[in-house]
């Protein structure tokens, strides 16, 4: 059954209960970014994590790109499907539209997001803590109307970890105090989770310049983030002019990581939009990162 012949009484939330049209967030880029259709979406993933050493590893944190599929598919792919994913993931992402009524930092706070692959959760309770928890989160239906940050991500978490939920978050701002205000409240939250939580960071890298001065900058913003340094990674990406586009939701997640005990991260994979479409000139890069 495609996306648009689904009707409310299809979508069901993990404990069985239906989906309210206003809780469910419709699908903004299947068929763009990835396959509107499940075979075909379902393929595709496998193709992303085919060859990835297995290992099932417990991570407090992750950062995966979020590009169309044929072009970061295969970097996120080499995250997740290492990861030994837990019953709920944070996704932190940034606002690209920065359409937002809420403070800075928008939250879907229940119901379900819809796929291809069908409708990924919604930790409601886990919401609603960090609602309380931080004055900057807010639900904010707008903000992630059209957003694909996110969205892009779900098909892994459906294929790979179909009994998880997500708590959908979207960044508005890329100044510290903020980061670190919010990081302090998620850290807080996940302290007080029963269950382990995985926060991962939705972010591309240096968008539109040659892959060699691409690389160049990357290898500044990707040793702070090695060194589970949110701040100084944000630093680094105002002082070299470092295109990442979700530089606040990684520093957040490496902040609050830190914070959980983290200390280092491990980049599993980088690559360019150069080694799909053959242009080297004009790429954006990737990169997969793992923070034990």
């Amino acid at each position: 059954m495609g996306l648009a012949a689904r009707t409310r009484a299809d979508w069901r939330a993990a404990d069985g209960s239906q989906v309210v049209s206003d809780d469910l967030r419709r699908s903004a880029v299947a068929g763009l970014f990835y396959p509107a259709d499940a075979d075909a979406l379902r393929a595709a993933v496998a193709e992303c994590v085919a060859g990835v050493p297995g290992g099932q590893r417990r991570c407090r944190a992750g950062i995966v790109p979020h590009a169309a599929l044929m072009y970061s598919g295969k970097c996120a792919g080499a995250v997740f499907a290492r990861l030994a994913i837990p019953p709920t993931v944070v996704l932190v992402g940034p606002n690209h539209a920065a359409l937002h009524r809420s403070p800075g930092a928008s939250l879907w706070r229940s119901g379900a997001f819809e796929t291809p692959l069908g409708p990924v959760p919604i930790d409601g309770a886990f919401a609603e803590r960090l609602e309380r928890a931080s004055d900057l989160v807010a639900h904010d239906a707008l903000a992630h109307r059209d957003e694909h940050a996110l969205e892009v991500e779900l098909p892994f978490l459906r294929v790979l970890a179909p009994d998880s939920a997500i708590v959908p978050l979207l960044l508005a701002w890329d100044r510290w105090a903020p980061c670190a205000s919010l990081a302090r409240a998620l850290a807080q939250v996940v302290k007080d989770t029963p269950h382990d939580v995985l926060l991962v960071a939705s972010s591309d890298l240096t968008h539109y310049e040659s892959a060699e001065r691409a690389r160049a900058k990357d290898v500044l913003a990707l040793a702070e983030i090695e060194r589970a340094d949110g701040r100084a990674l944000l630093d680094a990406c105002h002082r070299h002019d470092i295109t990442m586009c979700g530089r606040a939701a990684a520093a957040v997640v490496v902040e609050a990581a830190r914070q959980l005990g983290a200390r280092a991260a491990e980049v599993v994979d980088y690559r360019h939009s150069g080694a799909v479409n053959g242009d080297d000139r004009r790429v954006v890069s990737y990169a997969g990162v793992l923070i034990p």
